[in-house]
């Protein structure tokens, strides 16, 4: 399995970035698509999420200024930042959860890419 993120750098505060990842290895179709972030000496934390069926969920942080997408036909997730601000900088993760019932789920985590605002 692979999650292959792209997209990040460095860019001034109030200007967008779009975050791609490209997974292969799974059958994409069937998987929730998440984007979390990890600042330097903070935990990591969700940034939004996307079901298989296509229901999404931000963290308030960021609600109103990121958009997750997907395209199933290419097994790409998206993550378009606007008005991206300082605090936004972190590197972010790509992440694909398949829920089972009656097996453990299964997690998968892509590399990270680098995302810096200046201000």
């Amino acid at each position: 399995v692979q999650l292959q993120a792209s997209g990040g750098g460095l860019v001034q505060a109030g200007g967008s970035l779009r975050l791609s990842c490209a997974a292969s290895g799974i059958i994409f179709s069937r998987y929730a698509m998440g984007w979390y972030r990890q600042a330097p000496g903070k935990q990591r934390e969700l940034v939004a999420s996307i079901t298989n069926d296509g229901s999404t969920n931000y963290a308030d942080s960021v609600k109103g200024r990121f958009s997750i997408s997907r395209d199933n036909a290419k097994n790409i997730v998206y993550l378009q930042m606007n008005s991206l601000n300082p605090e936004d900088t972190a590197v972010y993760y790509c992440n694909a959860e398949l829920r089972r019932t009656y097996f453990a789920n299964l997690n998968y985590w892509g590399q990270g890419t680098q995302v810096t605002v200046s201000s």
